[in-house]
Parts: C-alpha cells; sequence; structure tokens
C-alpha cells in the first residue's frame, strides 16, 4: 500500500492554487474592453448601496393590500418576481438569481448601476441597453424609507434625495438630468467636492432613457448633443459626495471600459413578420422625407447628428430649458470634458434628431416618453393625452407600447397609482411638436411605418 507524505499536501495545495489565480487572471486577461465593461457594471459598486436584503424581502409588506395579498400567498420565488415587477426591476439574462440594473454585494447590499434605466424588456424580453420603460424609482425609494423606519434603518443617499427631489413622476421615466446637475454643480473643475458651490436654479422633469445601442452612430450625446462624447461624462452620476476627486479618477479606466461595452451592442431584430414589399416603399419614403434628420440605413448608412431647432421641432421645451449656459459653460473648464478638449455645447438651441436603429423596442417616444407607439409618431393628431401601459403587452399595429387610453385621470388614486398613467398635460410631459408626418398620406405613413420595423 502507498504511504501518503502529508507533508507534500500544502505544497500540492498552494501550487494549486496559484495555477488557478493563473488560470482565472489569464481569463480576465483575455476579456475584451466591451467584456471588461459589462462586467464592471454588473459586479462593481461605484455608489453607497440603497437598501440591504433585509429590505428588499420586506419590501412588499408595505403594498396596497391587493398587492400584499398576492406576495402574502406566495412563495418565496414568486414574490421575488412580484416586487420585480411591481418596482421595474430587471434580470439579468444570464442570471434569474441576479437584478440587472443592481450589483449585490458580498454582504447583501443592493447598489444601484447604469442599468437600471438602460436595462428594460421589451415583450417581456430583458434587452442589455434597451431603456427601461418600467423603472419605478421613486416609488421604491419611498418604500424602501418605509421598510427602512421599520426595522430601524439608516436611510441612504437616494432616500434623502427624494425628499426634496423628484426621482420620477411616470414610471418608466426619471428626473435623470437633474441629478446630473446637482451633482455636477457640486465639483470644481478637478472634481474635489465642495458643498458651498451654487447650484442652479432646478427645473425637474423626466426623462425616457435613451437606446444605448445607437451611441457608437453618435460623436455628441445626450438629447440635445451638447456633449462631446467620451467616457468621463458618463461618470456624472458617480459624482456622489463619498466619492472624491482620487477614487473618481482612479475610476476613469473602468468608464472607458463601460463606454467600449456601449458601443458594442447592436439593435435587436424586430422578431415578428415584416411585408417586405410594403417595407421597401416605406425605405423610399423615409429616405425622400425623413433621412435628412434622421439618417440613412443599410450597407452605405449615414447619420448627420442633426440638431433641429426647438422653435421648428414644437416638442416639450422643458429638457433644453433646465441646463442653464453658466452649467453649460462650467463642464467646458471641467475634467469632465478635459478641459474643454472635448468641447460642450453652451447653447445647442433644440434637439438632436436620433438614430432610428431599433427604433421599434425603444418605446415609448420623444425625450420625455411621451408617445406610446411609432404610429402615434406618424399621426400627431391621435396622440393621446393620458395612457398606461401593460407590463409584457407589445402593440405589433401600432408598433410600440401596449397601451390603454383615457380622456383625463381616473379618480381616487395614490400617488404610486398616479404614476402609472403618463398624463401628457403635466409639466414637461407634453407629447406636441414633431408634426413633419402630417406631410404623407396615410398609405405613406403605413409603408414607413413598416419600414422603421427593420432597422
Amino acid at each position: 500500500m502507498r504511504k501518503i507524505d502529508f507533508l507534500r499536501i500544502p505544497v500540492l495545495l498552494l501550487m494549486a492554487a496559484i495555477c488557478l489565480q493563473m488560470n482565472m487572471n489569464s481569463a480576465v486577461a483575455e476579456e475584451t474592453a466591451a467584456e471588461r465593461g459589462y462586467r464592471l457594471l454588473t459586479t462593481r459598486a461605484y455608489l453607497p448601496p440603497d437598501f440591504d436584503q433585509g429590505v428588499f424581502d420586506d419590501l412588499w409588506k408595505v403594498w396596497p393590500d391587493d398587492w400584499k395579498q398576492k406576495a402574502e400567498q406566495a412563495s418565496p420565488e414568486e414574490r421575488r418576481e412580484l416586487i420585480f415587477s411591481y418596482y421595474g426591476i430587471m434580470q439579468r439574462p444570464e442570471s434569474e438569481e441576479s437584478p440587472l440594473g443592481y450589483v449585490v454585494t458580498p454582504e447583501q447590499k443592493w447598489v444601484m448601476n447604469c442599468f437600471n434605466c438602460h436595462g428594460g424588456k421589451v415583450a417581456g424580453t430583458v434587452i442589455p441597453g434597451a431603456p427601461n420603460s418600467h423603472v419605478a424609482l421613486h416609488t421604491l425609494t419611498e418604500d424602501v424609507s418605509k421598510v427602512k423606519l421599520q426595522q430601524l434603518k439608516k436611510l441612504s443617499h437616494m432616500d434623502l434625495a427624494a425628499l426634496g427631489i423628484p426621482l420620477g413622476t411616470t414610471h418608466g421615466t426619471t428626473n435623470s438630468v437633474i441629478f446630473g446637475v446637482v451633482l455636477d454643480s457640486l465639483r470644481d473643475p478637478e472634481m474635489n467636492f465642495d458643498r458651498s458651490r451654487p447650484v442652479p436654479e432646478l427645473l425637474h422633469h423626466d426623462m425616457d432613457p435613451p437606446a444605448w445601442w445607437n451611441v457608437k452612430r453618435k460623436s455628441r450625446i445626450y438629447v440635445d448633443a451638447f456633449v462631446t462624447k467620451n467616457h468621463r461624462m458618463l461618470m456624472q452620476f458617480i459624482l456622489v459626495p463619498r466619492n472624491n476627486a482620487r477614487q473618481v479618477k482612479e475610476w476613469e479606466a473602468d468608464f472607458a471600459d463601460i463606454l467600449a461595452y456601449i458601443e458594442s451592442l447592436e439593435a435587436p431584430r424586430y422578431p415578428w413578420s415584416i411585408n417586405e414589399q410594403l417595407a421597401g416603399q416605406g425605405q423610399t419614403i423615409f429616405n425622400e422625407h425623413c433621412a435628412r434628420c434622421h439618417g440613412t440605413y443599410g450597407s452605405d448608412s449615414d447619420y448627420p447628428l442633426k440638431t433641429v431647432a426647438i422653435s421648428e421641432l414644437k416638442t416639450d421645451p422643458v429638457r433644453l430649458n433646465s441646463l442653464p449656459a453658466a452649467y453649460r459653460a462650467a463642464l467646458n473648464q471641467s475634467w469632465l470634458s478635459r478641459y474643454g478638449k472635448d468641447p460642450v455645447v453652451e447653447s445647442p438651441g433644440g434637439y438632436v434628431a436620433p438614430p432610428l436603429n431599433g427604433v421599434w423596442a425603444s418605446a415609448p417616444y420623444f425625450h420625455n416618453g411621451s408617445v406610446p407607439t411609432l404610429w402615434h409618431v406618424l399621426n400627431p393628431q391621435n396622440r393621446p393625452e393620458i395612457w398606461k401601459r401593460t407590463e409584457n403587452g407589445y402593440d405589433q399595429s401600432h408598433i410600440g407600447l401596449e397601451v390603454q387610453t383615457y380622456s383625463k385621470m381616473p379618480e381616487g388614486l395614490s400617488r404610486m397609482q398616479k404614476r402609472l398613467y403618463f398624463d401628457t398635460s403635466q409639466f414637461g410631459k407634453s407629447a406636441a411638436g414633431h408634426d413633419y408626418p402630417d406631410e404623407l398620406s396615410i398609405e405613406q405613413k403605413k409603408a414607413v411605418l413598416e419600414y422603421l420595423k427593420t432597422l
């Protein structure tokens, strides 16, 4: 019988551990920048935690009675799905146990990441980079605060922010622009936090998150294209007081990889049938009437990145007016713009006509998310005043969200219930403007709608 040399076992274990670490390092080294970007987004915490697992597990206990009863009777797995549904939290496609829009740390702390707004689902399928048209940030934050108070836990930065700033007045939209204004304004040009710095008057409004797969086509970003695209500008949303200038700059390489990931995304293909003959007719009409602003598509595609004056476009002007010239000018002197080497447009004057790749999957439309389908974009007189979407329905005839429309808001709604409805009469939520389709006939609009499925 062969004797075992017990003295060699620790050495062998050490060698095995070294080999395993070398293999892991090799695997990480073989990652592309885009792969690193996705891994960093979904595993590294750049912000303080919003809540812990204990708070998450008890969220249902502060729900309205009908939802609370569903959760109480559900299994733990079903209850988790209900919580995700209630707040518009998406699951990571590669892991049903992990949220896409949050990093869950080993200590079971939930930390928000960019996917909370930029990782949504279309017809029930989660697509990283798609707008999260379900996100219910203010509702979630309100409920988190209630549970924390019940559990005698400290409130987080998000809980405290929600006391003075609306985080989103309609599910699927957020007050993200103003988040950036506040965080940017409290930093000096070198990114040092300075609470004494003045914050401009805040013009609160909701924004619909844009699709990430079109970032690659742009040299300037945001709805008014006022910022030259660079990875530093993506970092403005991590400028919370806890992250000092040194820490922010140490993370710069991470955000270069995150931008590489964003620019690696491709628009999803329309999954249902397309009338190719009608779409071909629509392409001709589109190129004659729409391409001068929205660009062309196919093998010889071109995108002009054209800003249209607000006086011509006539869509809701609140977003444009929410960034004062002084704020824009300060960004031109900031580390974020490389001290003006990536210029900031201080008076853009309007909104940029976006690329339309994957437009079928990016409903609702307009920068404020006020128009539920492409058919409504093409038929301005028929845009609903008030609408409410279903969770996973998709309107294949109108191309966009499956919605129920209303002439007025139902009575007796709670604050949370009101956020389920999009009311275009409210400040910053107008669905007016972009009347260009009026020059097309009904038949031409049908053809263009069919063509848009192919992009």
